[in-house]
């Protein structure tokens, strides 16, 4: 098993809250991948910038539950107990690729260490998140749909209990929404601490990805992940009609940007990435028009006579325009070549320990940008910055 590696804290780069009414941190599903949201949420942790808002989808709402249900001095610890957890694998039978005679430099032998890895998964499971069922279901008569799938997410189930409170999530001030799709109607659900009790169902619901992962039952309805309609929670946030100002950080660990394939397993992880990629920068650009026509509005409110404001129409107008400042940070996982289409299935601790690593690095830039924590100054109110990798670039007005 590889050693854990020490990840070196951030600078407080944040003396007081930033000047926004809400900190939101919004956590994209993507299996193993979701490390990467541990060291994102570490980074921030270390430079006091704490959410009051934590959304997410499949294993993002995992991480948005541990964040939500532990008090802040706890929410990083709770983090890696989780991911350190999940990453310790059965029968010791990722010791091997792990050794020190592998040579890791070398990509094709990487990627090969990685799908064997990703393998042993797919046949064993991972005693703390998920476990084949048995006898195997093409063995089984038909079942229910929370019965339904060739895993039993049982250990996930009593690993939340464990290191989540639910009575604080339901109690605190920090807003928790996790997203699942009704399997009946196929629509997108958000469960929200504003409008219901959330426990440990919801957030197995928001995992519950087939046919890998069965069917959660909630009030007789049955939920699969979110992500099998939509991998994205941006939306929820930026259509609030709560009209507060707002700084957020969407997280995505799947790119919809990336390098044409040059082999077979090139085009699966491609295919994988684009299609459970959120689409955030459309949303972005969507989100901006609309808030560009709000402040337009509200310009076109101050001027008009009061004689005329008084029909139910303009009044309308009133509650929906406003000047409601934005600042959207969007940090995007950049794959490694050799991680390939297991990249959501594979969970040592060498690469869970690297993810972490990565996101708690990306985080760190994003952070050492002061613009991002200023209110916008723009005619809309609104700034975007993109943060890919080393990347980053600002969208315009």
């Amino acid at each position: 098993m590889a050693r854990a590696t020490t990840v070196r804290p951030t600078q407080r780069l944040v003396a007081g809250a930033p000047p926004f009414d809400t900190i939101a941190l919004l956590l994209q599903g993507g299996g193993a991948l979701g490390a990467y949201e541990g060291g994102v949420y570490q980074a921030l942790a270390e430079a006091n910038v704490l959410p009051n808002w934590v959304a997410g989808v499949s294993i993002g709402a995992v991480n948005a539950a541990l964040i939500a249900g532990n008090p802040p001095e706890r929410r990083v610890a709770r983090l890696r107990e989780f991911w350190e957890a999940v990453s310790n694998l059965p029968f010791g039978l990722f010791g091997v690729p792990c050794s020190p005679s592998i040579d890791f430099k070398n990509l094709e032998t990487h990627r090969l260490v990685n799908q064997t890895r990703a393998f042993f998964v797919a046949m064993f499971g991972v005693p703390s998140l998920f476990v084949p069922r048995f006898p195997p279901l093409e063995f089984s008569p038909p079942e229910r749909p929370d019965k339904l799938s060739f895993y039993d997410v049982a250990p996930l189930k009593a690993t939340l209990e464990r290191l989540v409170d639910f009575d604080r999530i339901n109690s605190s001030d920090v807003r928790l929404t996790v997203r699942a799709v009704n399997v009946r109607t196929g629509e997108l659900m958000s469960f929200d601490t504003t409008t219901h009790k959330i426990d440990a169902r919801h957030i197995l619901a928001s995992g519950s990805l087939p046919p890998g992962f069965p069917a959660t039952e909630i009030d007789g309805e049955y939920y699969w992940d979110g992500g099998v309609a939509s991998n994205s929670i941006l939306h929820v946030v930026l259509d609030s009609p709560s009209h507060r100002d707002t700084l957020v950080f969407q997280i995505d660990v799947w790119s919809a940007s990336g390098e044409l394939p040059r082999d077979m397993t090139d085009v699966d992880a491609r295919e994988k990435d684009i299609r459970f990629s959120s689409r955030s920068r459309t949303a972005i650009d969507h989100f901006r028009t609309m808030q560009r026509a709000r402040h337009a509005v509200r310009k076109a409110l101050e001027a008009m006579p009061d004689n005329l404001r008084k029909s139910a129409k303009i009044e309308r107008l009133d509650t929906e325009a406003d000047e409601t400042s934005y600042n959207v940070v969007h940090l995007i996982y950049q794959a490694k070549s050799y991680e390939g289409v297991s990249k959501d299935y594979e969970f040592s601790r060498q690469t869970m320990e690297e993810h972490w690593r990565s996101g708690h690095e990306d985080a760190s830039r994003a952070i050492s940008h002061p613009e991002i924590f200023e209110r916008p100054d723009t005619i809309d109110g609104f700034r975007a910055f993109d943060f890919y990798g080393r990347h980053f670039s600002e969208g315009k007005s």
